[in-house]
C-alpha cells in the first residue's frame, strides 16, 4: 500500500480480498495531492493531516445513526476536530461552532487543545462508503476512482469549515471540487 504523508488511511469494506482490491486501486491514486489541491483552492496553507476510513454501507450507516441520528447509509461523513472553521468564507457557506448554535461548549469545562505553532494540524476524520462510491460513479458515468477523489475533496472542505446545507455553501463546495479535479480524467 502506498504511504500517504497527509492521510492515515484505513480500508474495511468487507473480506480480505475486497479490502485488497480497494487498496490496489488506491495505490495508483495520489490522495495527498487531492488534499493539497483542495486546501490550496480554499486558501488554507497550514500543514495538516487527516484520517480516511473507507468502509461499507453498513459501517457508514452505523456512524450516520450514531453521530447524526440518521439511520441511512450515505456516501461521505466528515468529523472535524476544529472548534471554528479554518477557511475564510462568507458565513452562509460555513458550519458554525456549537456555541454559535446555542449548544454548550465542552471547551468551557476543559481547556481547548491548541496546536503549537509549526506543528501539523489534525483536521479530523473522513468516512466513505465504497459500495456507494461505486453506485454513484456508475450513475454519473465516471470511474469509482474519480468519485472517490471528488468525495475526498468534499470531505476535506467540510473538515476546514464549509457546509453544504445552504445553497451558497453547496455552490462554493462544488466550484472548489470541480477546480481540484479539473486535471483528472473522470473515466480513468
Amino acid at each position: 500500500m502506498q504511504e500517504h504523508p497527509l492521510i492515515e488511511l484505513y480500508v474495511s469494506v468487507g473480506d480480505e480480498q475486497q479490502n485488497a482490491s480497494v487498496e490496489q486501486m488506491l495505490s495508483s491514486v495520489d490522495l495527498d495531492d487531492v488534499v493539497v489541491r483542495t486546501l490550496r483552492e480554499a486558501d488554507v496553507t497550514r500543514q495538516v493531516m487527516l484520517t480516511l476510513l473507507i468502509t461499507d454501507d453498513e459501517g457508514i450507516r452505523d456512524m450516520n445513526k450514531q453521530y447524526r441520528d440518521q439511520n441511512t447509509s450515505t456516501d461521505v461523513l466528515s468529523f472535524p476536530l476544529l472548534e471554528q472553521p479554518l477557511v475564510r468564507a462568507p458565513a452562509d457557506q460555513l458550519w458554525h461552532s456549537p456555541e454559535e448554535n446555542g449548544a454548550p461548549n465542552p471547551g468551557q469545562q476543559t481547556p481547548v487543545f491548541v496546536n503549537p505553532p509549526g506543528t501539523v494540524m489534525n483536521l479530523g476524520d473522513i468516512v466513505m462508503s465504497w459500495p456507494t462510491i461505486v453506485r454513484q460513479a456508475l450513475e454519473a458515468g465516471h470511474s469509482s476512482r474519480y468519485e472517490l477523489l471528488y468525495l475526498l475533496s468534499h470531505g476535506v472542505l467540510h473538515l476546514i469549515g464549509y457546509d453544504d446545507h445552504t445553497e451558497a455553501g453547496y455552490q462554493a463546495m462544488v466550484r472548489i471540487q470541480r477546480a481540484v479535479l479539473a486535471g483528472f480524467d473522470p473515466k480513468a
